[in-house]
């Protein structure tokens, strides 16, 4: 069984090995925020405690399904939480995130950072 800190490493290298993302650690209330462009599509508080941002109807059918919580402050801009507790919470985890990675990669109004060019 891994620590949360070597599922947070985890998390963190398989959401960094998405096309396009980078990082920006320490941003703000976000321990770390991953943006696509210039767009964050998600963050992580803590150890695994991860906020992924959906489409609305992404949003509403993954809080429907009961596969993730409802985010505490930002439900409005498709935000949902998804808590990685253990190694077999990374999938499951994994599958919002990339949900969420496609849908803002594939957003034309995404501006790519320089380093993306």
């Amino acid at each position: 069984m891994k620590c949360p800190t070597e599922l947070n490493q985890e998390l963190r290298q398989r959401i960094l090995n998405l096309p396009g993302v980078t990082e920006r650690p320490n941003a703000g209330i976000h321990e770390d925020a991953f943006l696509v462009g210039r767009k964050m599509f998600m963050h992580i508080h803590g150890a695994g405690h991860c906020d992924i941002r959906l489409s609305q109807a992404d949003q509403e059918r993954v809080l429907a399904d009961g596969k993730a919580r409802p985010h505490r402050w930002a439900p409005e801009a498709g935000y949902v939480t998804f808590l990685v507790n253990d190694r077999e919470d990374l999938e499951p985890a994994f599958d919002l995130i990339r949900m969420s990675h496609r849908y803002f990669a594939g957003k034309p109004n995404v501006e790519q950072t320089e380093s993306q060019q």
